[in-house]
């Protein structure tokens, strides 16, 4: 197993959309100075000198916060500047083909959405972590089919870190904890909230709390 797939864990922070280099620079300080410890650059309506110059910027941050950066979607850009690893969809190419790119000293997780089959082939394929969702109603994905919180726990069985996304936030990340999720992914509770450092401190203090 990956020595990374260890870090997949607690609050798995996901950027917002921004051409805001600075503002966005600031804002994922303050969810690692909250305890966020992995990060997923996620810009979909970047241009692509814009997305090298941002994810460039947060590897150093993330290094400097000993933080981990996963590359959502682009796994080119993810070798190119030498990233944690990638994040990759149903759309995003084969996993065996990011795989080559990326070497196995980085992490590969995969969206199995709300389907165990799909979590298998990409365990079975040498995915590092697997992520389920939407889980609850999600203003990043308004259309996204929910997931049942049985997922979590049937997904455990295959032994890498279970990761969950939608509409997460402090009031509903528990039952997602207590089903089974290793981390949960979220965006907009974290970004939006009034002060991300104590938004992020709620998510790390839940998970402290699960703690046997």
């Amino acid at each position: 197993m990956n020595p990374l797939t260890k870090t997949i864990k607690g609050l798995y922070a996901v950027t917002p959309d921004t051409d805001d280099t600075v503002a966005l620079l600031r804002m994922t300080r303050a969810a690692l100075n909250g305890g966020a410890r992995v990060l997923q650059y996620r810009n979909k309506t970047a241009t692509p000198a814009l997305r090298r110059t941002q994810a460039q910027a947060l590897l150093q941050l993330c290094n400097e916060s000993s933080a981990i950066l996963i590359i959502n979607d682009h796994v080119e850009l993810a070798a190119e500047i030498g990233a944690h690893g990638a994040h990759i969809g149903g759309e995003d190419g084969a996993l065996a083909d990011a795989r080559a790119l990326l070497g196995e000293a980085k992490l590969i997780g995969v969206s199995c959405y709300r389907e165990l089959t799909l979590a298998k082939a990409a365990v079975d394929g040498g995915a590092d972590y697997i992520a389920f969702g939407s889980f609850y109603a999600s203003q990043v994905k308004p259309g996204a089919v929910r997931a049942p919180l049985s997922l979590l726990s049937s997904a455990r069985a295959f032994g890498v870190p279970v990761v969950a996304i939608g509409g997460i936030t402090p009031e509903n990340a528990g039952a997602l904890i207590s089903a089974g999720a290793d981390a949960v992914a979220v965006i907009s509770a974290l970004y939006a909230a009034p002060d991300i450092s104590v938004a992020a401190r709620q998510f790390d203090h839940l998970f402290e709390a699960s703690k046997p």
